[in-house]
């Protein structure tokens, strides 16, 4: 296994540094608040250097103990090994730290054995202590392996994201090489004419159609890589409207804004990426799987939200720096 340090010693070190500091601070603060005679009378009949050695000692004992753990049982998380390497790991260092206390035991007696009467005492507090290190150590390393997964999650939705967009900005190039722009819109336009007498629905249908082409043949009438943000929702809302009228207004889409959206730029055709991804995964015509989309401005930030109740799609947050999440 390749062994990668993931918490450098002198993090480690100023973190328990803190710690100690503050645990002292408690102790002082408790024994001026509520005096313990006779745990000052054994304190006093211990020189003070035998102290300050043995609590060194622990300070650095502590160190090395949660830098060498938290290390080692990141790089077992990394690995995705089997709870027995993880035992396996802990009892080697518990026999190492009691072999080490023993030996301190017997060379710094007055130090310990005020703490300690017999071995057997030290024993038990030991086992009790280092599990709670042992966990300490553990749950860090858990927690910072959730956080790195979570985060690369994040960027591998951002990166399906962006082959997305460009995919979509590829097959718009591609049918605008295909098709004269003003040709089709003039066209959409004649047959939309055409077609008001004899079905409104046919007419509406071409008409949004029309709209959604010369939007996107316009390339989102993007100025500078960005578009403004009124003219994205509208190209999101005839899309949902002319799926509507392919499955007779039986999607189960809801489409909610908020915020002031005037004057807001945003990169072109991000949010119909989502879109269509939910149009095209989900089935719209079950009840129990609605598609909640919502935009919200709030503070200078958008967040635009695809939730979907089916569980075994994901439902998607994106923000305005451009950083996507998915969840189950």
């Amino acid at each position: 296994m390749r062994f990668k340090t993931k918490y450098r010693f002198w993090t480690v070190f100023l973190v328990l540094l803190v710690v100690f500091i503050l645990f002292g601070c408690v102790i002082i603060i408790s024994n001026a608040l509520y005096p313990n005679e006779a745990a000052m009378r054994e304190l006093g009949s211990v020189p003070a250097h035998t102290y300050v050695i043995r609590y060194t000692e622990g300070f650095l004992f502590m160190v090395v103990f949660f830098y060498f753990t938290t290390n080692y049982y990141y790089n077992l998380f990394a690995e995705k090994k089997k709870f027995i390497s993880f035992l396996k790991v802990s009892v080697i260092i518990l026999l190492v730290c009691f072999g080490y206390y023993i030996i301190l035991f017997y060379f710094f007696p007055l130090a310990l054995r005020s703490h300690y009467p017999s071995l057997l005492v030290m024993f038990f507090t030991m086992v009790m202590n280092l599990s709670i290190f042992f966990g300490i150590s553990f749950l860090v390393a858990y927690i910072t392996i959730l956080r790195e997964g979570q985060k690369q999650r994040k960027i591998l939705e951002a990166q399906k994201l962006q082959l997305e967009v460009e995919k979509s900005e590829a097959n718009l190039n591609f049918l605008k090489a295909q098709i004269n722009p003003h040709f089709l819109h003039n066209t959409l336009n004649f047959l939309y004419a055409k077609s008001i007498p004899y079905s409104p629905e046919l007419s509406e249908g071409i008409l949004t159609l029309s709209d959604i082409m010369r939007y996107a043949l316009s390339e989102g009438n993007a100025r500078e890589g960005k578009a403004p943000l009124k003219d994205e929702i509208e190209h999101v809302r005839n899309v949902i409207k002319i799926n509507q009228l392919r499955f007779s207004n039986k999607l189960n889409v809801n489409f909610e804004v908020s915020g002031v959206v005037n004057g807001a730029m945003i990169i072109p055709f991000v949010l119909i990426t989502l879109v269509e991804n939910a149009f095209k995964h989900g089935d719209l015509q079950k009840q129990e799987y609605p598609i909640n989309i919502k935009l919200d401005i709030n503070r200078n930030k958008l967040y635009f939200y695809v939730i979907k109740r089916n569980p075994d799609l994901k439902n998607y947050l994106l923000v305005s720096d451009w950083k996507i999440s998915g969840s189950d």
